[in-house]
């Protein structure tokens, strides 16, 4: 299976936005060992200027905006002149693509060029917490949520700013080629665990930052022991801290609670479980702390809208086709 994807590159776009795509699309074809993703940069006259705040340069690229034609997956990244109306080509070919099945996701204040189309509209979306509001104020027909990391509908997905970008996108790798492959992508970019969409934007940090990674051995022993009845308590005792101490560093840290983070690594392994195996449900939820079919059924489908036999079967038919 090869996805094509479109990089639309407007006037003032951010260089490392459209880098992004490039950067965890790339690497996951060296990790597989073979060209799952064919990319192609996108630009109206097959050139753009990026933004002069982030070092402006000239680009050139081959495709002009019917690259996007025939496209698997679209990404538009932040642009300086986002608060301007995009080009009226842009538009068109955007919901074109989106048309013709390509799957639309914006990195930041691209929203505000993906709004432009009306595809969101009557949907939840999100974009950099700083513009949140404008984008709402723009497009009221729009469910703005300033505080996530993705919205994920399937064809139409908007990110937080930046280095949201990358979970975006390892999110995507997760969802065509697999957590093994994700994961062999996150760690040849030196990018920590995936960090899931309904995460918090903004990170707060104490006025004396602990050492980031004070908290890996004890998410490595989560990891480890997802199996377990792990209460916060088993947890602040492996910390060696307090259950008030341990919320807050987990907070701090990681922008979610023990618990929160615990079963969120859970319906990951559930995940990587229901694509690399054979385990009935009953055997996963073991597996994965949840003791019996009917819990890890509630949780996946809230977690992920769909049933774990569903995404085994939807999983399977992306990958036979």
């Amino acid at each position: 299976m090869t996805v094509a994807v479109a990089v639309l590159a407007l006037d003032g776009v951010v260089p490392f936005e459209l880098s992004l795509p490039g950067q965890v699309f790339g690497t996951a074809n060296q990790a597989a060992g073979r060209p799952h993703y064919e990319l192609r940069i996108c630009a109206p006259g097959r050139a753009a200027d990026t933004s002069p705040e982030h070092g402006a340069f000239r680009l050139r690229t081959p495709y002009d905006l019917d690259g996007l034609e025939g496209a698997d997956t679209v990404v538009i990244p932040a642009h300086a002149h986002f608060l301007a109306q995009p080009p009226p080509a842009a538009v068109e070919a955007l919901r074109r693509a989106a048309a013709d099945g390509a799957r639309l996701a914006s990195v930041c204040v691209g929203a505000f060029t993906l709004a432009a189309t009306g595809l969101l509209d009557g949907r939840r979306a999100t974009t950099h917490w700083q513009y949140a509001d404008e984008l709402a104020r723009r497009y009221p027909r729009i469910d703005v949520d300033p505080t996530v990391l993705f919205v994920d509908h399937g064809t139409l997905i908007t990110s937080a700013g930046v280095a949201a970008g990358l979970d975006l996108c390892l999110h995507l790798v997760r969802r065509d080629l697999g957590a093994d492959l994700a994961a062999a992508t996150a760690r040849r970019t030196v990018m920590p665990l995936q960090r899931d969409g309904g995460q918090a934007q903004f990170i707060e940090r104490p006025p004396a930052p602990a050492d980031p990674t004070a908290l890996q051995p004890v998410l490595h022993w989560m990891e480890a022991h997802l199996d377990r009845p792990l209460t916060l308590a088993d947890i602040a005792a492996r910390a060696n801290v307090s259950m008030r101490t341990l919320n807050r560093h987990f907070r701090e840290q990681t922008g979610t609670t023990p618990l929160q983070w615990l079963l969120r690594a859970r319906i990951h392994q559930a995940q990587q479980l229901l694509e690399t195996t054979e385990l009935p449900v009953t055997h996963i939820a073991d597996r994965t702390g949840f003791g019996s079919p009917t819990t890890l059924r509630h949780h996946f489908t809230r977690h992920t809208g769909t049933s774990p036999h569903a995404y085994r079967t939807a999983f399977r038919r992306r990958h036979d086709s």
